[in-house]
């Protein structure tokens, strides 16, 4: 059975089913008892009664000496003494009457082949009981009250440490290698130990993280040297004028690749380091003019595919954006909708903060759609030897930039991926 409760209404609800369940048991006792000691006490006294009437009132022929609120009945007396058709049925013993407002307590004996009743009148001692009942009643509500406000106030200093720690745990900084262990503010208890535990697995994914932005920032300064020569020799060679036009587009291609793959180091490079002043120290270009750029680098490819490409540029726009993440997100869209689509068209639309990347491809099911963000995931199309990380370095860097995007289909087949530019509050650019 899951509980969807939060602790301390949990530790709350307990608390005051215990007082519920002890209290109720307890008031139900001090009643049970009640009427216990009510039937063995007057029982007693009527039967006492009883007897010294009948020895020494009846037997000596006198008539019965009784209190005025109690009274006497014989099957063999006349009026008054008769026995009442109510009470005729009456088996032998103690029982409680009641008659129209007023109740009795009611003894019945039978001696020689005659019946006795002794009636007693008890409305007196009823009132006491009501009363005591009342008081029975009040004392167990205002003892749930009591441990509904002491619940509420022992849960929230119960679980103090565990909204603390968790406050603390879910703190960005906590995966900083200079953040401070959790465990000494703590004592030995079960919070402490999960404190501990929580100081050994942030350690273990610090160490994680950290070799994982070592490795992207080793590989990606290291890429930068070939990267650059191959830069510089298909400049020189793009001036050789030995070059046939064949061999000048070939040159112009490495080159474009070449310029692709600095953005792409550049942007592995930034996400590695994940740090505000890198973001701001890149490069910064407007929506357009990157839109421009890439559409002119992938139209001839999507055309000599046999697709139509169309290239919707928008308005005008003032607003500049980190260049290499822009360029990196755009690109990967562009490649994605020519990698999945045979035929029809790719269609490229610049708004106002936002672009669309649409194709005719062969679609992504409803059901996949928010699985195709994560990292080594493909479509179910798959094709060639991708590794699935292109979408996954998509959403990636709209996380860091606080950048939005959304994938919806397009009828007949195809995809829409739409990247909304507004920064999200409380993320970094």
């Amino acid at each position: 059975m899951e509980f969807r409760q939060s602790l301390a209404r949990r530790i709350l609800i307990a608390f005051v089913l215990m007082t519920t369940l002890v209290g109720g048991t307890f008031s139900v006792g001090i009643i049970e008892v009640v009427h216990l000691i009510e039937e063995q006490l007057i029982s007693r006294d009527l039967n006492n009664e009883l007897e010294r009437v009948l020895t020494q009132n009846i037997a000596q022929g006198r008539p019965p000496a009784l209190d005025s609120d109690t009274r006497f009945y014989s099957s063999a007396g006349p009026a008054p003494h008769a026995i009442p058709e109510s009470l005729a049925n009456l088996a032998p013993g103690f029982h409680e009457v009641f008659e129209s407002e007023a109740s009795y307590h009611a003894l019945v004996r039978e001696r020689d082949g005659n019946r006795y009743v002794l009636l007693q009148d008890q409305s007196e001692f009823e009132a006491r009981e009501q009363v005591l009942y009342q008081v029975v009643l009040v004392g167990f509500g205002l003892s749930v009250v009591l441990a509904l406000l002491l619940g509420w106030i022992l849960s929230r200093k119960v679980i103090e440490p565990v909204v603390r720690l968790a406050g603390q745990v879910r703190h960005r900084d906590q995966l900083l290698g200079r953040a401070p262990p959790l465990a000494p503010d703590y004592a030995g208890d079960e919070v402490g130990q999960l404190a501990q535990a929580f100081d050994d697995t942030l350690g273990r994914l610090r160490e994680v993280l950290n070799r994982e932005r070592l490795f992207t920032s080793d590989v990606s300064h290291e890429l930068r040297t070939p990267l650059m020569v191959l830069a510089t020799s298909c400049e020189l060679l793009a001036e050789n004028p030995g070059l046939d036009a064949r061999g000048k587009a070939q040159v112009q291609r490495i080159a474009r690749a070449t310029e692709e793959m600095r953005d792409l180091v550049q942007t592995f490079l930034m996400l590695a380091r994940a740090q505000r002043e890198e973001a701001s120290l890149a490069p910064r270009e407007r929506l357009g003019q990157v839109a421009d750029e890439l559409a002119g680098q992938w139209r001839s490819a999507i055309e000599n595919k046999g697709l139509a490409f169309d290239y919707q540029p928008g308005p005008d726009q003032d607003d500049r954006y980190n260049a290499p993440f822009l360029r990196s997100v755009m690109g990967n869209l562009l490649r994605n909708a020519l990698h999945y689509t045979d035929s029809g068209r790719i269609r490229l639309v610049v708004r106002e903060r936002s672009f669309l990347v649409e194709d005719s491809g062969v679609g992504i099911p409803e059901e996949d759609r928010e699985a195709m963000f994560r990292a080594f995931v493909r479509g179910p199309a798959k094709r060639g030897d991708g590794l699935g990380l292109g979408l996954s370095l998509v959403q990636r860097i709209c996380d860091s930039q606080g950048w939005s995007v959304s994938l919806s289909a397009v009828q007949p087949t195809g995809c829409r991926f739409e990247v909304n530019l507004e920064e999200r509050t409380g993320v970094a650019s």
